[in-house]
Order: C-alpha cells, then sequence, then structure tokens
C-alpha cells in the first residue's frame, strides 16, 4: 500500500506592508498535498489569499432649519413657509430628487406668541451638488436659517459592492500565488477544488489627518470629516495539480 506523502511550502513576509491602493495583499501560506483516494491520487495546492479595499462615503446629508416667532399664527406659520418654500425649490434646481428630501414641521405656543419650526433634510450622492445648495441658501437667506454641518455617510449598496470585492481580490491574489508556485514546483495549476471565507474585518476610520498640508498647517477645524471604511478578507483556496509531463487524453 501507497504511503500518503505531503510537501510543505511557505512564504510569509518579514513585516507587514501597507499600500495606499485599495488592495493590502498580507502574507502567503501554502501547502502541497497529495492524498490517497479511491481509484486515484488527487494533488492539490492549498493557498491563503488576503486583501483590503477602501471605500470613502458615497453619500452626505445636510440639515436646514429656520424658526418664527409671531403674535399671531398666520403671521408665523407664512413667514417659515415662505422661507421654507425657497428651499426647496433651491434643492429641485439642483436636480435633487423629492424623495431624497424629507420636511419637518412644528408649531407650538408660548405666552403670548406662536412658534413655527421646520426642518429640511437633503441627502446628497453629488458632493458638489450639496456645497451650491448650502452655498446659495446661506447667500440669500442668511441669518433666516440655519444650515448644519453636511454629515457623510455610506449607502448600503456603497458597503455591499465593498464587501463583494475584497472577496473577489482575495480570491484572485490566491490564485496568482497559487500559479507561481505550481509554476516552482514544476506543475500546471488546475481548477479550484474549495474557496473558503475565513476571515472578513472593517473598521471606520475619519479623514482628520492633514494629508497634503505642510507641517506646519494649522488643522481645518471647520471641513466637515468625510469617513472611509476599509474591509479586509482573508480567504483559503484549494486548486488541484497537473504534472505538465503527463500528456492530454
Amino acid at each position: 500500500m501507497d504511503s500518503q506523502s505531503r510537501v510543505f511550502a511557505a512564504i510569509l513576509p518579514a513585516a507587514r506592508r501597507e499600500y495606499v491602493g485599495d488592495e493590502n495583499e498580507q502574507g502567503l501560506e501554502v501547502r502541497a498535498v497529495t492524498r490517497q483516494s479511491p481509484g486515484n491520487r488527487v494533488r492539490e495546492v492549498q493557498v491563503t489569499g488576503t486583501a483590503e479595499v477602501c471605500c470613502p462615503a458615497d453619500r452626505v446629508s445636510v440639515r436646514v432649519s429656520l424658526s418664527s416667532s409671531k403674535e399671531s399664527v398666520n403671521e408665523a406659520t407664512n413667514s417659515v413657509s415662505r422661507r421654507l418654500e425657497y428651499i426647496l425649490q433651491t434643492v429641485r434646481q439642483h436636480g435633487v430628487s423629492d424623495k431624497d428630501t424629507s420636511v419637518r414641521r412644528f408649531l407650538h405656543r408660548e405666552a403670548d406668541q406662536y412658534h413655527m419650526e421646520a426642518e429640511v433634510v437633503v441627502s446628497f450622492s453629488d458632493f458638489e451638488k450639496m456645497e451650491g445648495v448650502c452655498r446659495v441658501l446661506l447667500e440669500k437667506l442668511d441669518k433666516s436659517v440655519c444650515v448644519g454641518t453636511p454629515q457623510f455617510y455610506h449607502s448600503a449598496e456603497c458597503l455591499s459592492q465593498m464587501r463583494r470585492r475584497v472577496c473577489v481580490s482575495a480570491v484572485e491574489n490566491a490564485q496568482q500565488k497559487a500559479c507561481e508556485v505550481s509554476q516552482l514546483l514544476g506543475q500546471t495549476l488546475g481548477p479550484p477544488l474549495l474557496i473558503r471565507e475565513e476571515e472578513t474585518k472593517e473598521w471606520r476610520s475619519e479623514d482628520e489627518e492633514n494629508g497634503g498640508r505642510g507641517q506646519g498647517a494649522a488643522p481645518l477645524s471647520h471641513i466637515p470629516c468625510s469617513p472611509t471604511i476599509t474591509a479586509s478578507s482573508r480567504v483559503s483556496v484549494s486548486f488541484s495539480l497537473r504534472d505538465r509531463s503527463r500528456k492530454k487524453l
């Protein structure tokens, strides 16, 4: 009876390598195994591949609030309604859909004064449109409205796409490394036998560093931070091996 034979190969970097781009390749752990199976001998190479993908925020929301205090209900509501209509018109003129705009109104009374308050929350996928809307409202309505600080965030579609990309990138890295190892061993890489995602991680980072500025430059504290989410994936992939000298049937 033939005994089961195994060959192990490992390629590991001396230290973790950092990349500014989308992907971060880490170590490689390779195991070439010859297994005994009924009727034939199955040879395979098992590769661990990793990748990282960075994804900046793709959406931003702005909150605009306004209020009025008058001695009559009509005066209070009319004062707010005029400005509110101008805000909504400005948003539409910049190509923002009504489904991305929400409006809330609240009327209450304190002593002899009626207070009318309104709030408009607008979501943008185009950051330049957001800047244009904020600029127009501040120029035309000045202190009669309060334009809040833009809040950047990631949409569900953006996060889903990022998770798919990082998994696919990890598998691509594993395949490339397995191909190089098979060539080193004088073998031809066959089709994949098993693909397993072993670990995924996500972490959020705020763009608060002074990247691109001089070391002596003061940070611009009033500029809103755009968050970035980084996802990492580690996969284990097994490929079959073929002997180059074997003739095709």
